[in-house]
C-alpha cells in the first residue's frame, strides 16, 4: 500500500497487513532501516480491525520507535479548557434530560479543525492527548449525577441531609483518580492483547476523526467520514431540536398498539438516530443480536407476564412503567452476576497484573524497557500511587462523612474491593457495546454496601449520606475505567504514548469534578432537583428510591436481582455472552432495536460481494460511515444541548400519525444511505 507523507515525505511501502517485526526488532533497526524509518502512513493499516494472524503484528499510524509532539502547553491547554466546557453542558443535560453526550469523539472534532485551522504540523500526538484529557469531562459528570444529586432529593423530605461541595468534588475526584490506577495494570489485555476480538465502538469513531486529521480533508477516507458526519449530525440534529419526525416509532402510537400494550403490555419500538444505527455497525450481527435477545425476553416475554399474572396495581401499568420499575432490576442482577463471572474468567489476568506489580514493587528482575507506543506509568508507581490515593479515601470518608472509623473503615473496604472488582467489567462493556452500564452496577453497589451498613449499625439520614457519597465514588471509578479504556485503545491505534495519556489524564480528573461539583450546585439553586419546574436527573431519582427503603426500612426487590443472577448463570453455561445479554436486559429496548438494524447492515455488506477483498473494502467503507453517522450525532449533539440551554422546547409531537410515518420514512433513507454508500466499492485494479 503506497502512502505519501503530508508533510512531503518520500513514498514508502508499509507492510500493513503482515508487519511481523516484533518490538524488540522495531527498536534493534530504529537506527537507520528504511522499513522502519519511512514516511508516517496517512490512513489506519488494514489490521487495524481485525484479528491479527500468527506472527503479524499491528504497527499504528505513529511509528513506535519515534518521538513525536505529544505533551504540549497547547495540548494540555485545550484539553484543560474543553474538560471544562464540556463538563458544565454535559451536567446540565444529564440532569435535564437523563442523557449524557459522549464528549470524547465532539473534543476530537474540535481537536482535528483546530489543528488544521492553525497549520499544525504532524499534530496527530498532541490531538489523541487533547481528546484524552478533554474526555475527562463525560466520564466524570456520568459518575456525579447520576449518584450525587439524589442528596438533593432525599434531603427535601430528610431536612437534616447535609450535602456541600467539597463532598461532590472529592467523591468525583477520588473516584476518577481510583477508575484510572485500578485500569492501568488491565491496559495491554484490553487494547494490545485482545486486538481485534472487541468492536469498540465509540473508541473506533473516534480513532477516524482523529486519523481524518492526519491524511487532511482532501483524503478520500477523510472525506467520506466529514460527509457522513453532516448527514449523520444534521439528522440528528432536526429530529432531535425540531421534532420533524419521530425519534423513536413505535407501535403504540397508533390505537391498536395502545390497546395492545394496555392488554397484553406488548409493545415494539425503534429509536431512528443515526448515531445508534451506525453504533450497531460497529458492533456487528453477533453481540447486537445477543444484546436484541436479552431485551425481547424482558420486553417480550417478562414484562406481558408480569402485566397480566402480576398484582392489580402492575396489571394497570403501561409496559414502559413495569420496565422501569420492575423488570429492569432483573437485568440489574444479571449485569451484577455477569460482571462476577467476567472477574472469575479475568482472574488470571488480574493475578498476573497484581503479580507485576509485587514484583516491582519488590524489586525483582526489570524486563527490557518497552518501545514507546507500549510505555505505561511504572506498575511501582502505580502501586505507591494506589496506596497514596486508598489513604485519601479513608481519610476522606472518617472525617467528611462518616464520624465513625469503623464504620469509614467498613465503607473504604467496600469501595476498594468493588471497584478494583469491577473495572474489568466497565472496560468489558465499553469494548463490545460501547455503552458502560454504570447506573446498574452502581445501583448493585449501593444494595450491597447499604446492606452491610445496616448489619454494622449505620442506617438513617446518616446511612443514606454515606451510600450515596460512596456510591459517587465507585460510579465515577467504573465511569473512568469504561472510558479509559477507550483513550487508551485510540492511542494504541494511533501511536501515541500510553504513559502520557495516564499522567495527564489525572490533571484532566481533577479539573472536571472540580467543575461537575460547582455546576451541581448552582444548577441546584437555580433550578432544583423536586418541585415544580425541577431538574430530572432520572438517574439519581433512581438511586434515591433504592436507597431510602434500605436505609429508611423498606422492601428491596432481592427476588429479581437472584432472578437475574440466576439466568446470568445459566446464559454463562449455555455458552451465551452474559454480560451482552444482560446489558439489553437493562437498555431501553427503542435503543437496542437500532444495534440490530446496524449488525444486520454491517451483515450484508460483509457479504455484497464474492470476491473477499472487494467485501472487506466495503466493510471498512461501511465502518468509516457509521463512525461519521457517531461523530456527528455527538458532535451535533452538542448544538441540540446548546438549542436547550438556550430555550429551545423539546419537541413532543412524536407519537402523532404523520411524525411516525416521517419517522419510518427517514429511518428507511438513513440505512438505504449506509448500506448503499458501504457497497460503493468495486474490485481493485
Amino acid at each position: 500500500m503506497k502512502q505519501t507523507d503530508k508533510g512531503g515525505g518520500a513514498p514508502t511501502n508499509i507492510p500493513h497487513k503482515n508487519f511481523k517485526a516484533t518490538e524488540a526488532a522495531i527498536e534493534r533497526n530504529a537506527g537507520g532501516n528504511a522499513d522502519y524509518m519511512d514516511a508516517d502512513p496517512t490512513v489506519l493499516p488494514e489490521n487495524a480491525f481485525t484479528e491479527l494472524g500468527k506472527d503479524e503484528e499491528y504497527r499504528p499510524m505513529m511509528h513506535p520507535a519515534r518521538e513525536y509532539r505529544e505533551v504540549t502547553p497547547y495540548s494540555v491547554t485545550l484539553g484543560l479548557v474543553l474538560a471544562v466546557i464540556f463538563s458544565a453542558a454535559a451536567a446540565y443535560l444529564g440532569l435535564k434530560v437523563g442523557q449524557v453526550f459522549e464528549a470524547a469523539i465532539p473534543i476530537a472534532i474540535i481537536a482535528v479543525g483546530l489543528s488544521g485551522a492553525l497549520k499544525k504540523k504532524n499534530a496527530l500526538g498532541q490531538n489523541v492527548i487533547i481528546q484524552s484529557i478533554g474526555a475527562c469531562s463525560g466520564v466524570i459528570v456520568a459518575g456525579a449525577i447520576f449518584t450525587l444529586p439524589a442528596l438533593y432529593i432525599l434531603q427535601a423530605k430528610y431536612p437534616d441531609i447535609t450535602v456541600d461541595f467539597l463532598q461532590i468534588f472529592l467523591s468525583s475526584l477520588f473516584g476518577g483518580v481510583l477508575g484510572i490506577l485500578f485500569f492501568i495494570p488491565f491496559r495491554k489485555y484490553f487494547v494490545k492483547d485482545m486486538h481485534g476480538k472487541y468492536p469498540f465502538p465509540e473508541a473506533t469513531a473516534t480513532t477516524q476523526v482523529l486519523a481524518s486529521g492526519q491524511s487532511g480533508a482532501g483524503n478520500g477516507q477523510a472525506k467520506v467520514l466529514v460527509i457522513a458526519s453532516l448527514i449523520g449530525g444534521i439528522y440528528d440534529y432536526i429530529v432531535a431540536t425540531f421534532g420533524w419526525w419521530a425519534e423513536t416509532v413505535t407501535t403504540t402510537a397508533y390505537g391498536w398498539g395502545q390497546a395492545l400494550a394496555a392488554k397484553s403490555k406488548f409493545l415494539f419500538s425503534c429509536n431512528t438516530g443515526a448515531a445508534v444505527l451506525g453504533l450497531g455497525y460497529i458492533v456487528g450481527l453477533k453481540y447486537a443480536f445477543v444484546i436484541f435477545a436479552g431485551s425481547i425476553f424482558v420486553w417480550w416475554i417478562i414484562i406481558p407476564l408480569l402485566g397480566t399474572y402480576g398484582t392489580e396495581a402492575m396489571q394497570l401499568m403501561a409496559p414502559e412503567q413495569i420496565f422501569s420499575s420492575t423488570a429492569r432490576m432483573i437485568g440489574i442482577g444479571g449485569i451484577a452476576m455477569a460482571g462476577i463471572i467476567g472477574i472469575v474468567k479475568s482472574w488470571p489476568i488480574i493475578r498476573q497484573a497484581v503479580g507485576l506489580a509485587g514484583r516491582e514493587f519488590k524489586g525483582g528482575a526489570k524486563e527490557a524497557r518497552p518501545v514507546r507506543w507500549q510505555l505505561d506509568i511504572s506498575m511501582k508507581h502505580i502501586v505507591f500511587f494506589i496506596a497514596i490515593a486508598l489513604v485519601a479515601v479513608l481519610i476522606f470518608f472518617y472525617f467528611g462523612v462518616i464520624s465513625s472509623l469503623w464504620q469509614a473503615v467498613v465503607a473504604w473496604i467496600v469501595v476498594t474491593v468493588i471497584a478494583f472488582l469491577f473495572t474489568t467489567v466497565a472496560a468489558n462493556a465499553i469494548a463490545i457495546v460501547g455503552s458502560n452500564p454504570v447506573s446498574g452496577m452502581t445501583l448493585m453497589t449501593l444494595i450491597i454496601a447499604s446492606a452491610i451498613f445496616v448489619g454494622i449499625g449505620l442506617s438513617g439520614t446518616k446511612g443514606i449520606v454515606a451510600s450515596m457519597v460512596i456510591g459517587g465514588v465507585v460510579c465515577t471509578a467504573l465511569s473512568m475505567a469504561g472510558g479509559f479504556v477507550t483513550d487508551l485503545k485510540v492511542g494504541y491505534w494511533l501511536g501515541s504514548t500510553p504513559k502520557k495519556q495516564e499522567t495527564w489524564k489525572f490533571l484532566g480528573t481533577l479539573v472536571a469534578a472540580a467543575t461537575v461539583g460547582g455546576v451541581i450546585l448552582v444548577l441546584n439553586k437555580v433550578y432544583g432537583f423536586t418541585g415544580d419546574n425541577a431538574l430530572v436527573a432520572p438517574q439519581a431519582n433512581a438511586m434515591a428510591n433504592v436507597i431510602e427503603p434500605l436505609m429508611m426500612g423498606g422492601d428491596t426487590p432481592w427476588i429479581l436481582y437472584i432472578v437475574g443472577a440466576v439466568l446470568a448463570l445459566l446464559l454463562n453455561w449455555l455458552g451465551v455472552p452474559a454480560l451482552a445479554f444482560c446489558l439489553g436486559m437493562f437498555i431501553p429496548l427503542p435503543l437496542n432495536v437500532p444495534m440490530l438494524v446496524g449488525g444486520a447492515v454491517s451483515y450484508f455488506v460483509k457479504r455484497s460481494s464474492k470476491d473477499p477483498e472487494v467485501s472487506r473494502a466495503r466493510n471498512d467503507r461501511g465502518t468509516l460511515i457509521a463512525s461519521g453517522f457517531i461523530a456527528g450525532g455527538a458532535l451535533f449533539g452538542v448544538f441540540a444541548a446548546i438549542s436547550i440551554m438556550c430555550g429551545m422546547p423539546l419537541p413532543d409531537n412524536g407519537m402523532e400519525f404523520g411524525p411516525q410515518v416521517l419517522g419510518l420514512v427517514a429511518y428507511a433513507a438513513i440505512i438505504a444511505f449506509l448500506y448503499i454508500g458501504s457497497t460503493r466499492v468495486g474490485k481493485k485494479k
